[in-house]
């Protein structure tokens, strides 16, 4: 095994670890999902099924990343964020046509206690500010805060904000 997965966490039989990754305490990685190579995923961390996940990335405590999510390479998720998959949630009568998509591009930050709606794409080295509620596509390298929410800034590859000349 080229990857550490601690004790306490389940990793199930079917899923695709990448090289050097971590995977720590209690999170527990669903079969069918993939993890690229050296990401880190925090404690309490759930990945289901489905979940496509690039290189690099690090998930910090409490993140729930569900089925039909695709994320890119290099892409910080900050503790307690969460993806959604379904626009219109019932406890009964799920079937897979109502998987609505969610794509991460390349390089994107995540804060604390965000909340993706699913069927959006965030843009390359774009920002979510922590606690906000994204339910439309975010432009690359934009700033996003709030509920719902909007582009406040444009930031560099870096994720600071770029000064106005």
């Amino acid at each position: 095994m080229d990857y550490f997965v601690h004790p306490t966490a389940i990793c199930e039989e079917g899923a695709k670890i990448g090289k050097n990754t971590k995977i720590w305490h209690f999170a527990h990685v669903r079969s069918g999902s993939k993890l690229g190579a050296n990401c880190i995923v925090g404690k309490d961390v759930y990945i289901d099924s489905g979940a496509v996940i690039g290189d690099k990335c690090k998930f910090q405590n409490n993140v729930n990343v569900y089925n039909g999510v695709i994320i890119g390479n290099n892409v910080f998720v900050g503790p307690n964020a969460t993806f959604t998959n379904d626009l219109y949630p019932r406890a009964e009568h799920w079937d897979d046509s109502r998987l609505t998509k969610t794509i991460v591009e390349d390089g994107v930050s995540i804060g604390a206690s965000a909340v993706i709606v699913c069927g959006i794409t965030l843009g390359e080295y774009c920002v979510v500010g922590a606690g906000a509620v994204v339910t439309k596509d975010v432009p690359p390298y934009s700033l996003v805060v709030g509920n719902p929410a909007k582009v406040i800034k444009k930031v560099g590859k870096d994720g600071l904000p770029i000064k106005d000349n």
